[in-house]
């Protein structure tokens, strides 16, 4: 994300995965998080780090989208001088400088061939050389590999090796899109107002009871930054101390307003499924206390805490 967020978890999606993050943070297995453009996936990978015992070494991340192939196996592999032109001096790459820190692949999916198969091995025997060089060399760090596409696609279409998605794939972690954490709406607006309105000198900007529920009722495909950026236009834009609704964007105010009758409606099961975990989560998911008090039976809320996977 553009600036630190804390992990706003009013969202019971959110303190699920909140809660997941301080369970894998100690663990030096590989980590792959998944989910949209834009849902927080750097930041998460970002906490996972400072939870853990790795948070006082190196935390670095490579791009593997923006950058040219040869380019990315060059700052994940480093090099050696001659190795390829332009190489005029030995290059350490991100997997020696990392140490005993944490390294990100961010959208692993858009490796090269050639960087995938030498990804795979320092996965299976956590070594690896400079490009042009014959010192084998040890990883210490962890890797952390990130991506907004469907992996298990892209092995079915031969674009990527599925024998490296098994490497990648030992602890899975999806990142539901913020139309699925419908809670942490209010909570991220309200902090990412207090900071754009220290950066452009507005502290004490406040959302207008109109701008809240038009902020509730939107339906975000752009996500976490999709919100930063829309604040920040009506930081830009707005006048008064209150942002109103006349301070975002045209598309804002009428995608909202067309979904705002509909934003608090829920299906049947969805609405059983969270009355499910709450009570659940009330009891420490106690199963037979449960089920007492959701008035139905043990083998009943068991059947259904498999369904909703409420495990």
């Amino acid at each position: 994300m553009p600036d630190r967020l804390p992990w706003i978890a009013e969202d019971p999606a959110s303190r699920r995965l909140l809660d997941l993050a301080e369970k894998v943070a100690a663990a030096p297995t590989t980590l792959l998080i998944t989910g949209e453009s834009g849902s927080g996936k750097d930041h998460l990978a970002r906490l996972i780090h400072e939870l853990g015992p790795r948070r006082d070494a190196p935390y670095l991340k490579i791009d593997c989208a923006s950058l040219p192939p040869a380019l990315v196996e060059s700052e994940l592999f480093g090099h050696e001088r001659g190795s390829f032109t332009g190489a005029v001096d030995r290059k350490l790459g991100r997997l020696e400088l990392g140490g005993a820190g944490t390294i990100v692949l961010d959208e692993v999916a858009a490796l090269s061939p050639t960087a995938q198969t030498k990804l795979l091995r320092v996965l299976q025997e956590r070594k690896f050389e400079r490009l042009g060089g014959t010192e084998t060399l040890h990883i210490e760090a962890r890797l952390i590999a990130i991506t907004n596409t469907d992996l298990p696609a892209a092995v079915a279409a031969g674009q990527f090796r599925e024998d490296l998605f098994f490497r990648l794939n030992v602890l899975p972690i999806a990142v539901p899109p913020l139309r699925e954490r419908r809670a942490d709406i209010l909570p991220l607006a309200d902090h990412l107002l207090g900071s754009l309105g220290a950066i452009h000198h507005r502290a004490g900007l406040q959302l207008s009871d109109a701008v809240r529920r038009m902020l509730s009722a939107y339906a975000w495909p752009g996500n976490i930054r999709e919100l930063r950026n829309v604040l920040e236009r009506a930081v830009v834009f707005g006048k008064g101390p209150e942002l109103a609704p006349e301070d975002f964007s045209e598309n804002i105010r009428a995608a909202a307003g067309g979904t705002a009758v509909l934003a608090g409606l829920r299906s049947l099961e969805q609405i059983e499924r969270d009355v499910i975990l709450q009570t659940l989560e009330a009891t420490r998911y106690q199963i037979s206390k449960s089920a007492e008090i959701l008035g139905i039976s043990r083998k009943t809320l068991l059947e259904k805490r498999k369904k909703y996977g409420l495990q």
